[in-house]
C-alpha cells in the first residue's frame, strides 16, 4: 500500500513539474485556457480554419500538422498555404501527382527557406492522402508592383498574369485596425502602398481559398498570423465574398510565461497557441 501511495504521488510530481515546464498552452478568444482536443472539437465543424502561425516557430508547425492530420480523419480537406505562390500551382500539382520529386519542385517553385523542415510535411500529407493543395498567395513580384506603384500597376498586367492574383478591382479598406497598425510600426518608413501590397496578398489569398472550396469541405489554410489576426486580412475578403460560410482562426504567439494570456494577445483569434519565447526557432 506504501508503494502504492509513493507511486501515486511520485506521478503527481512529475505531471506537476511537467506542466510548470510546458512550452505552450492553448487559449480561447477570452482568455481561457483550453485543451486541444476542445479547439479540435470547434474547429471540425467550419467551413473553413485560417492557421495563423509564426514562421519561425517549431510548436505552431507542430500543432499544424497534428491538426491536419486530425481534422482529416473527421472531414473531407482542402489544404492551401500562403507559403507557396499562385503560379507555382502547376509545379506543385505535378509533386503531389508523383510526376516531378522533391528536387524538381525546389528548382521550380520558389519554396521557401525553411519548406524542407516546415511545410514539406504539410504538402507531404497531402500527398499521401491525395489531398488538393492550393498555392494561395500572390507572387512576390506582383506585391512588389503594388509596393512601388499602387494597385494601379497591376493594370499592366497580362491576362495570364491577372490569374494569378484577385480579380481586379481590389477592395480595399485602409482604416482596417491592422492595416493602420503597420503604418504605425513602420513609422517612417510606412506608406499606403505598403498596406496595398499588404492587402493584395490577403485578397489573392482568399481568392484561391474560395475558387478551391467544395461545399460540405473544410479547407484548411498556413498562413502568417499577422495575416488573420484581429478577424481582419484574409478573414475580411472571405467573409466580404461568402459570409454564409463558418469560419474559425489560430494564432500563435510567444510570451515569457505561456500560463496567462496576456491583454494584447486576447481577441486575436478563435483560438491561440500561446507559446514559450525561449522556445528554439527553426530559422
Amino acid at each position: 500500500m506504501k508503494n502504492l501511495l509513493f507511486l501515486f504521488a511520485f506521478t503527481f510530481y512529475l505531471f506537476s513539474v511537467s506542466a510548470q515546464k510546458a512550452p505552450y498552452a492553448i487559449y480561447n478568444a477570452k482568455g481561457k485556457k483550453v485543451s486541444y482536443e476542445k479547439m479540435l472539437k470547434k474547429l471540425e465543424q467550419k467551413d473553413m480554419v485560417l492557421f495563423g502561425e509564426l514562421h519561425n516557430n517549431p510548436i505552431a508547425h507542430w500543432l499544424q500538422y497534428e491538426l491536419t492530420s486530425d481534422l482529416y480523419a473527421k472531414r473531407q480537406l482542402i489544404l492551401g498555404a500562403e507559403m507557396v505562390e499562385a503560379d507555382n500551382q502547376d509545379g506543385l500539382d505535378a509533386y503531389l501527382a508523383g510526376n516531378i520529386d522533391y528536387k524538381a519542385l525546389d528548382s521550380t517553385a520558389r519554396l521557401w527557406n525553411n519548406h524542407k523542415t516546415d511545410y514539406a510535411p504539410l504538402v507531404d500529407f497531402a500527398k499521401e492522402k491525395k489531398l488538393v493543395f492550393v498555392a494561395s498567395n500572390v507572387p512576390r513580384r506582383y506585391a512588389s508592383m503594388v509596393y512601388k506603384g499602387g494597385f494601379e500597376a497591376l493594370d499592366t498586367l497580362s491576362a495570364q498574369e491577372k490569374a494569378w492574383i484577385a480579380p481586379l478591382p481590389i477592395a480595399f479598406d485602409p482604416n482596417l485596425p491592422g492595416y493602420k497598425n503597420i503604418l504605425k510600426m513602420m513609422g517612417d518608413h510606412g506608406s499606403p502602398t505598403l498596406v496595398m501590397a499588404q492587402a493584395i496578398k490577403d485578397a489573392t489569398m482568399a481568392h484561391f481559398i474560395l475558387k478551391n472550396y467544395k461545399n460540405g469541405s473544410l479547407f484548411l489554410h498556413y498562413n502568417g498570423a499577422y495575416h488573420s489576426n484581429d478577424y481582419e486580412g484574409i478573414l475580411w475578403y472571405l467573409k466580404k465574398d461568402r459570409p454564409d460560410l463558418q469560419y474559425g482562426t489560430i494564432s500563435t504567439v510567444t510570451q515569457d510565461d505561456v500560463h496567462h494570456l496576456e491583454d494584447e494577445n486576447q481577441g486575436i483569434a478563435d483560438f491561440i497557441i500561446c507559446v514559450d519565447s525561449n522556445m528554439t526557432t527553426t530559422y
